[in-house]
């Protein structure tokens, strides 16, 4: 059996063999139907096979058991086979007073509840020392466009100190790695009202910079990059839409360099990895047939292969989101996009960014909600085409 507990954070991160990628495994309209151990073993059974080693996870709030039983799932796959290898990047929610209340929230001042959050996440990163490898306290928890609960970088800052604080005591595990997993813009790569002292301080502090990437929404809310140029006219359409797609993954590399750029700007030189970029396949809203027209599966596997080689080569972690589809997330929209991140459909299907993966054979035998793990349209390129759309012409 590999000796886990000697592997670290520093070991896992950027390194190829350790594929990662966020993972939720609700299957239903809301979350407080919770998947079974037995359903997350299968999860995961799926995903090591495709090679992912470390997940994601977004929060250890009560009621909800989602992250400790994915611990106990690991676990139980460890007990039964010696060579089964899964770390985990466990993240703690963070909100401001008031969030998703009927009351207005007050982004200065922290909710009360984040005390226990962070203490449930030191918990459970003590009790699974070999499993969970990164905490990151909040996900896009200080960008302002998250209206409902985003906080100041002080009070990230606060926790990460803590955190920190609790390793030099030896009340964590001295390898545990702490960050906060935020929008490229909350890290400084974006606009100039997000530089302040205390974010400084906050990039100091991280052991690593978590970075979001979404060319997907920007397709409709930054489009210069997406729409197709004047001399690009004259191609097929499958070139036009390839050269998008090519330009996307671009933008989140400049991205990328930007957080870079502003990290060293402020004498800060440490690990910047990726903590979700991802790509829908259906959507009935701002990215669809009556929007950017950026949604399909096709684009989805054009984005995916292109990240994970950029990202591969360049000894980045990405925890692509997502692993399967989700659909409480728009659950009175069941085409909304945010229900569509996954690489599978809820109930087993690959989409075709992993339809080789299925050719391989590498998920022979394993089952999503009793389902063998089969291809979209049936595995027919020619069927999933008449669906992909091509991007608008720049004006």
């Amino acid at each position: 059996m590999k000796q886990e507990s000697n592997i670290s954070a520093k070991d896992i991160l950027g390194n190829s063999d350790y594929l990662a990628i966020s993972y939720g495994g609700y299957r239903e309209k809301k979350r407080e139907v919770q998947p079974s151990i037995e359903e997350l073993k299968d999860d995961l059974k799926i995903l090591s096979a495709m090679g992912i080693r470390v997940i994601r996870t977004y929060n250890v709030q009560l009621p909800l058991p989602h992250a400790s039983n994915i611990l106990r799932a690991i676990t139980a796959l460890k007990n039964e086979d010696s060579n089964f290898e899964m770390y985990v990047m466990l993240g703690a929610w963070i909100d401001c007073l008031n969030a998703w209340t009927d009351q207005p929230p007050n982004h200065d001042i922290e909710s009360p509840d984040n005390a226990a959050e962070i203490d449930r996440a030191v918990t459970l990163a003590n009790q699974y020392p070999g499993i969970v490898k990164v905490i990151a306290v909040g996900n896009e928890a200080m960008v302002k466009w998250a209206t409902s609960y985003y906080v100041q970088p002080n009070i990230i800052l606060k926790w990460v100190n803590h955190l920190q604080n609790l390793k030099k005591t030896k009340k964590l595990p001295k390898d545990l790695w702490v960050t906060s997993s935020d929008d490229f813009a909350s890290w400084g790569g974006g606009e100039d009202s997000y530089h302040c002292e205390d974010l400084e301080s906050l990039i100091k502090a991280v052991d690593y910079i978590s970075m979001h990437s979404y060319p997907y929404h920007n397709t409709h809310y930054n489009p210069q990059f997406w729409g197709i140029p004047e001399v690009e006219n004259s191609l097929s359409e499958i070139e036009k839409i390839d050269n998008a797609m090519k330009r996307a993954i671009e933008f989140s590399k400049n991205q990328f360099d930007c957080t870079v750029n502003y990290m060293k700007s402020v004498g800060v030189n440490k690990p910047i990895h990726i903590g979700e970029a991802g790509w829908a396949s259906v959507s009935n809203g701002f990215y669809g047939h009556n929007g950017s027209k950026a949604t399909d599966e096709y684009k989805q596997g054009l984005y995916y292969k292109l990240m994970r080689n950029w990202t591969n080569g360049a000894g980045i972690s990405c925890f692509y989101f997502e692993a399967f589809n989700e659909q409480w997330k728009d659950a009175h929209n069941p085409n909304g996009s945010e229900n569509h991140f996954g690489l599978f459909k809820i109930n087993g299907e690959a989409k075709f960014p992993i339809w080789d993966l299925v050719d391989k054979g590498v998920f022979k035998g394993l089952k999503r909600n009793g389902n063998l793990i089969t291809k979209t349209y049936d595995g027919h390129k020619e069927a999933l085409m008449p669906h992909v759309l091509v991007p608008p012409t720049k004006n």
